[in-house]
């Protein structure tokens, strides 16, 4: 990743494994070996899912003794539900135009 590119949030949930880690400290944080011991996967290879979760700045390692901690940042989730916003509107619209159709049919296809 180039130096001038910035990850972001979107970038942090578009993985499956990286949406399991968030759901697994979003209610605690766990050390690093407890996450990896979730998976089927290397290691290195959840380190480098944590390590892009922070970069996201949705986890946030915070040392205690020798063990370090991962915690979640759900604040940041926050822009995913502004950018689904502007969809649900446009959807919910389009449902309700729906609904009138087919109230209107099925009114109109009704015995008097």
């Amino acid at each position: 990743m180039s130096a001038t590119a910035r990850r972001d949030v979107f970038q942090a949930i578009s993985d499956p494994t990286r949406r399991e880690i968030i759901n697994l400290i979003a209610h605690e944080p766990m050390n690093l070996n407890a996450i990896a011991d979730k998976f089927n996967i290397s290691r290195p290879a959840i380190s480098n899912h944590i390590k892009i979760l922070t970069e996201c700045g949705m986890v946030v390692i915070t040392q205690q003794g020798r063990e370090r901690f991962c915690g979640a940042k759900l604040d940041t989730l926050g822009e995913v539900s502004d950018w689904i916003d502007q969809y649900r509107v446009f959807w919910m619209e389009k449902f309700d135009s729906l609904d009138k159709y087919i109230n209107k049919v099925q009114n109109k296809n009704q015995p008097k």
